[in-house]
């Protein structure tokens, strides 16, 4: 009875549509809640000014307003949203595959195997818009220490564009992959496996509390980036040796 439970199966999108916005709309979400911490993280870590979190909080609000907190937010949200939305996008084409490709139910449910596979081939679509960034962001990292030098994101994004074309843009993908898909897959298995715990099998999606949801997605992103630590430290000896 037990396995047979573990099996319970979890609806498939019909729209990948709405995946794709609701992963856009969770993404601007997720910056606007977190963004506020990072701020006073990095002012704290860039100035002797503040005694504390508590000290900066107060300070930036005294002076600026509550949306204070959300200065330089932009930027961070232009950058998440379409990531974010290719995941579930991808989340979605994973799951049709998984139906079409690895056995089980074709009558728009998943089982375990197919949700792991749907996870992993998640990162895929968004490691297409990371990749280059990804790339970028690191070769800005290293400008001028021994290397050679850019001016900027743009400077860096043409000069390699010159230097290898497209093919250097994407270069260290495979990598960014290995670091992204256990990530991916741990949240969107973890994500589905407490939604089945926590729901009553067989309630109506209106009837779901919403809390529970978010209950389901917080614990799903910290096993999340439990993996993503681990895959990334992994990554940067790799990149290391080679």
């Amino acid at each position: 009875m037990s396995a047979l439970k573990a099996e319970k199966k979890v609806a498939v999108p019909t729209s990948a549509l709405k995946s794709f916005l609701s992963g856009g709309f969770g993404g601007m979400s997720l910056i606007a809640a977190g963004y506020p911490f990072d701020l006073v993280k990095v002012r704290i870590q860039t100035s002797s000014l503040y005694r504390g979190t508590w000290d900066c909080l107060s300070r930036t609000i005294q002076a600026d307003g509550v949306l204070g907190l959300y200065r330089g937010m932009l930027a961070p949200i232009v950058a998440a949203t379409p990531v974010f939305a290719l995941n579930f996008l991808g989340y979605n084409m994973g799951q049709r595959l998984a139906v079409e490709l690895l056995q089980g139910q074709k009558t728009g449910s998943l089982t375990t195997n197919q949700i792991l596979f749907a996870g992993g081939f998640s990162a895929i679509p968004g490691t297409l818009l990371m990749a280059p960034m990804e790339r970028i962001k690191c070769l800005l990292q290293v400008s001028g220490q021994g290397g050679v030098s850019y001016k900027g994101p743009l400077d860096a994004v043409v000069s390699v564009y010159k230097a290898s074309g497209i093919r250097g843009l994407y270069t260290g993908s495979a990598l960014t992959l290995l670091r992204d898909i256990p990530g991916s897959t741990t949240y969107f298995a973890c994500y589905e496996l407490l939604k089945r715990i926590m729901i009553p099998e067989g309630t109506p999606r209106e009837k779901v509390n919403p809390l529970t949801v978010i209950v389901a997605g917080g614990l799903a992103g910290i096993a999340r980036w439990t993996v993503a630590i681990v895959s990334t430290y992994i990554l940067l000896r790799l990149s290391d040796m080679y």
